[in-house]
């Protein structure tokens, strides 16, 4: 079987330890061929790739992003896109194709299966917010690297008595703040699933300057106030219809310095958090996932998505796995709230 590997959407740590383990087990123990399809979803459709032999994947199990190369194309919004897709598989000779990636590039695939392309899904996303799915591999590196500055963030703070608010990635689901600002001990943390007062995160911060500390908020970019969504970006679109958000942190901040009249400085951690190398969690989780891709793939197990379950890989349909995002559950953000301001 001849199969093509495409990484879409954001880059994520793990990304080269799925494809490592697609081609090894492919190659090896099936006797499959693989084709790389470069940039996403634009890899297919203007017939761009790259060998994926063994020889290609060795050594790239520890290396961030993807030897692929990664897009946010989307085929259905491309007059004629689906039709130069599967003109372009056939011209290749592609049987199948696995696709890397979160919601929006599973959620082409998905799309493409219904039109008959024979596909097998991979959850990728830092934000952890695919549904079907216990946890997707990125995650856990993204956590490591926001906790790891939230660490060197409070020795700053109290050296300065400081308010420091620290913007970490999250459109739709906190996630990764939740997780990191328990982690790293923050004093204050603010996520999408959930508008907030800022005059009550203004108390909290008070609240910990009488305890002799500095604070330190840890806010979603996607975190908005009571007050209304805040016109924080431009508003261009993708081709997925995402703005680009960001600016959350430094109007916070400055709210918080004119509430309190403590200094506030901010910290957008940004792309740091999806870059560098992956932690040994991401490696496992993501190598699991790419030998249980490749057996779904060998079997003709159409239209799934591996995911996790507890300690299990398993299989589930691609449109449940795209059918609504995973977010923070208030049960979950309440038990952050224990630590706020103190």
């Amino acid at each position: 079987m001849r199969i093509g590997v495409l990484t879409g959407g954001g880059d994520c740590p793990g990304l080269n330890a799925v494809i490592r383990a697609v081609v090894r087990k492919g190659i090896d123990n099936y006797g499959h061929e693989f084709v790389g399809f470069r940039d996403g979803w634009k890899g297919p459709l203007e017939g761009l790739t790259r060998p994926l032999t063994v020889a290609d994947v060795r050594g790239i199990l520890p290396r961030g992003g993807t030897i692929l190369g990664s897009s946010r194309t989307n085929p259905f919004k491309i007059d004629g896109g689906v039709e130069r897709i599967k003109e372009n598989l056939a011209a290749q000779g592609i049987d199948a194709l696995i696709a890397i990636g979160g919601e929006d590039t599973l959620g082409v695939a998905a799309k493409l299966h219904d039109l008959g392309v024979q596909v097998v899904g991979v959850p990728k996303t830092i934000d952890n917010d695919l549904g079907a799915t216990d946890y997707t591999f990125g995650f856990d590196t993204a956590v490591n690297i926001a906790m790891e500055a939230i660490d060197r963030l409070h020795t700053t703070a109290e050296s300065h008595h400081r308010t420091l608010v620290v913007e970490v990635m999250g459109r739709h689901a906190g996630w990764i703040a939740l997780h990191a600002g328990l982690a790293g001990g923050a004093n204050v943390i603010l996520i999408p699933e959930r508008e907030f007062d800022v005059e009550q995160v203004a108390g909290y911060v008070e609240k910990r300057f009488q305890h002799q500390y500095a604070p330190i908020v840890v806010v979603a970019e996607g975190a908005h106030p009571l007050e209304g969504q805040m016109v924080l970006h431009n508003q261009e679109l993708d081709s997925f219809g995402h703005v680009r958000l960001g600016g959350i942190g430094q109007w916070l901040a400055e709210q918080l310095e004119e509430r309190t009249g403590k200094e506030a400085r901010t910290v957008v951690l940004g792309h740091i958090q999806r870059g560098g190398t992956p932690t040994a969690f991401d490696r496992v989780l993501a190598t699991r996932m790419g030998l249980g891709a490749i057996d779904a793939v060998h079997d003709g197990d159409w239209g799934k998505m591996v995911a996790i379950h507890g300690t299990d890989i398993v299989r589930v349909a691609l449109a449940e796995a795209v059918r609504e995002l995973k977010t923070v559950p208030t049960e979950r953000y309440t038990e952050a709230e224990v630590f706020f301001g103190s």
